[in-house]
């Protein structure tokens, strides 16, 4: 949208300026058509790293139709581009921000009393399946307590607090996606060996998986960002009606976004997905074949929506919006996702309910038993 105008100072790099270079740009006038929105966007050639068009740095002032600013803490090659509008409305951001903030709460503070519920009840303990969903809460209370914390990691001057924030939300989020995983295998081993799982060290071994994997991959990209070029820290997202912009700390690498978040997920989901099928038909099968104790189908309903929580099914969603924004479908993935926590917890006091229950009824049937014996025995 407008001529390239190159700025250098011969011999020299100049970045990091804290009189920001300011550039007025004469550009052609745009109306957005009805289909598709559009936006200046103030942007520089990245020559020493993989040539493309960059906003690093650069900010963007619209002065009328025709003059757009920009605002620049380096010296390199600048133009105007006319790039696709795909961020959100001021009151839509707000609105979903709220959301997000008070689920990631109530989602931390159910997830934390998963744990300690775990930590003082010796029966769950001793259970296998206790386990896993206490390790996908630990991961979720990671998730949820390091993105509550992203927003204001953004607007500190420690760039190092950002990055550790954008890290450790990364890393909880790919440890999240991988206990989902795991509840699906652990599902599928008890469908399959018919609740006869014994495997050496079975738990550690998940353990190692669960918290292991997720910690190469974040390492792996630590690494390569000593080397190269960060992949973590403060990224801005433009809000679409206005000139703000709101920061947070999270990956700034789009290539590291989509190439191992998104792939390693979808991994993830459609494995979840084939075990979620063939768990929900096995149990609508033993519905018909169990003639004598016919389970209520609001049970068996609830039953595969647990395990579709428990196996994080609302995640799927992100592949409704990807490429644009839809906000009915922003507004279920926030409220399911940052609430899988609670239901997380509701899931392990129904299952802990139904264990003691049993475990009362075998007492009972034990007695009633016992006392049958015993009347046999006297003499007549």
């Amino acid at each position: 949208m407008s001529e390239v105008i190159r700025i250098e100072v011969v011999g020299r790099d100049i970045v990091n300026l804290k009189n920001p270079l300011k550039i007025r740009f004469p550009v052609n006038n745009y109306k957005n058509d009805s289909n598709k929105s559009y936006k200046y966007s103030c942007q520089y050639y990245d020559e020493q790293g993989n040539n493309t068009w960059k906003t690093d740095g650069c900010n963007t002032t619209q002065i009328n139709d025709t003059v757009v600013e920009c605002s620049c803490d380096h010296m390199t090659p600048f133009a105007v581009l006319l790039v696709d509008v795909k961020n959100m409305d001021v009151q839509q951001w707000e609105i979903l921000s709220y959301i997000s903030y008070i689920g990631c709460s109530l989602s931390a503070v159910f997830s934390a009393s998963s744990i300690l519920s775990f930590i003082f009840n010796r029966n769950a303990r001793a259970e296998v399946s206790s386990s896993i969903h206490v390790s996908l809460s630990g991961a979720l209370f990671l998730l949820n307590i390091s993105f509550m914390f992203s927003e204001w990691g953004a607007t500190l001057t420690v760039k190092e607090v950002c990055v550790f924030i954008a890290v450790t939300m990364h890393y909880s989020l790919l440890c999240s996606f991988t206990w989902m995983a795991i509840e699906a295998l652990h599902l599928y081993l008890l469908l399959a060996r018919v609740f006869n799982i014994y495997i050496k060290y079975y738990m550690f071994k998940l353990s190692l998986i669960g918290w292991g994997i997720p910690a190469v991959l974040v390492g792996s990209l630590l690494s390569v960002q000593q080397l190269s070029r960060p992949f973590y820290g403060a990224i801005g997202v433009t809000l679409s009606n206005s000139n703000a912009t709101n920061a947070v700390c999270w990956i700034t690498e789009p290539l590291i976004l989509y190439g191992v978040n998104l792939s390693y997920f979808t991994i993830i989901f459609v494995f979840n997905t084939i075990v979620l099928i063939t768990v929900s038909r096995q149990i609508f099968k033993l519905k018909k074949v169990d003639n004598k104790h016919k389970k209520i189908p609001v049970k068996d309903a609830s039953t595969v929506l647990g395990l579709m929580c428990l196996m994080g099914t609302s995640w799927g969603l992100v592949f409704l919006c990807s490429g644009y924004t839809s906000y009915p479908i922003l507004y279920i993935f926030c409220i399911s996702n940052t609430m899988q926590g609670f239901s997380i917890f509701l899931w392990m006091c129904q299952t802990a309910r139904s264990e003691k229950q049993k475990a009362a009824h075998t007492k009972s049937a034990s007695t009633v038993d016992t006392f049958t014996i015993e009347k046999q025995k006297e003499p007549k």
